[in-house]
């Protein structure tokens, strides 16, 4: 589990959210683990549960999903139709570690929990609707393993409940997501600049759980000072299943990578000072020199200096200084200007 090691060295930890992009075919999922890992992710995610387990097949009106990619569906016949099945996990989990990547799930009760804890799994995530199942995080945290926690919808006060829940079972590695609970997430209502309050309030390691199209999500929070993003990802949206609407393909799945890894390069670190090739072009700036043959004596006027390019010079900051000056020394045409000149007394 290659977590901690890539915030430690100020690398962007990259999660592939698999979700029901496996439209219920474990060739999909096979697929999903091989191009995300050649794209360049170091984790692929999926979620353990089973409908019985997150809902239950009512279809009074609360039970009914309104609007957006799921309309019409019951809490029930979404869950049915999204789940990974259990008997695939144990294989997905050995084809992660074939192609190099980390393996993660989100679990949604205490069976799945237990079942993935047989799996040998090395740390958990937690969902932005599980953020208020207190039992559910301190049996999570009680095993001791890092918990990656989406905020989405969170309140300061459900987050530090949620935090507190895991220091209480003596599990301090945890990674909080700023995640807007959209499908999809609309520009607008992201606000990643909470991530640096995050960050302070909590101080923990902060991520994007990211549902907007494209990468831009993904680069502003990077920026911002992100250090795990998450991003669903499919082989084709027109593979039909229940998230693919909001998932990114493998093509552009691996020019994310790229944009939030040369971010995190632009961004750098806070500083002034100079790279080798600036050291290089110092040369290139401009500089006081001599426009005509200056005698030694003579008055430096505006006829016989000019502030030029290459910096051979004094800089141009002492050009009103020097006007009226008698040269000190005699200089030819394109000789720069000498630092004695500013020199006082004898």
């Amino acid at each position: 589990m290659n977590l901690y090691e890539k915030i430690a060295a100020g690398q962007p930890y990259i999660i592939a959210e698999m979700s029901a992009n496996h439209a219920g075919k474990i060739e999909n999922a096979y697929r999903i683990i091989e191009e995300a890992a050649k794209a360049g992710a170091d984790c692929v995610k999926i979620q353990t549960y089973t409908a019985d387990t997150l809902t239950i097949d009512c279809k009074k009106d609360p039970y009914v999903l309104k609007g957006g990619l799921w309309d019409g569906y019951n809490y029930y016949q979404l869950y049915q139709e999204a789940m990974t099945p259990w008997e695939w996990q144990g294989d997905l989990k050995k084809k992660c570690e074939a192609e190099g990547v980390d393996f993660l799930s989100t679990p949604f009760d205490r069976t799945a929990v237990d079942f993935l804890e047989g799996l040998g799994i090395e740390f958990y995530k937690i969902a932005s609707f599980e953020l208020v199942d207190i039992p559910l995080i301190e049996y999570v945290a009680a095993k001791g393993k890092p918990v990656v926690m989406s905020c989405g919808m969170g309140s300061e006060e459900e987050i530090s409940e949620a935090l507190e829940a895991c220091l209480r079972q003596g599990n301090e590695k945890v990674v909080l997501l700023k995640c807007c609970s959209q499908y999809p997430a609309k520009f607008e209502d992201m606000n990643v600049s909470t991530i640096p309050f995050l960050k302070e309030r909590f101080k923990v390691p902060v991520g994007l759980s990211d549902h907007s199209m494209g990468s831009l999500g993904a680069v502003v929070a990077v920026s911002l000072g992100a250090q795990v993003i998450e991003k669903h990802v499919c082989l084709s949206r027109e593979i039909e299943n229940p998230d693919a609407g909001f998932s990114m393909e493998m093509e552009e799945f691996a020019q994310m990578v790229q944009d939030v890894r040369d971010a995190v390069k632009i961004k750098g670190k806070p500083t002034l000072e100079l790279t080798e090739h600036e050291k290089n072009g110092l040369i290139s700036r401009r500089s006081l020199v001599a426009v005509k043959p200056v005698v030694k004596g003579e008055v430096f006027k505006e006829e016989n200096i000019r502030s030029i390019r290459p910096a051979v010079g004094i800089k141009p900051k002492y050009y009103r200084s020097l006007l009226g000056k008698q040269a000190k020394r005699s200089y030819e045409f394109g000789d720069g200007i000498s630092a004695e000149e500013l020199e006082t007394g004898e």
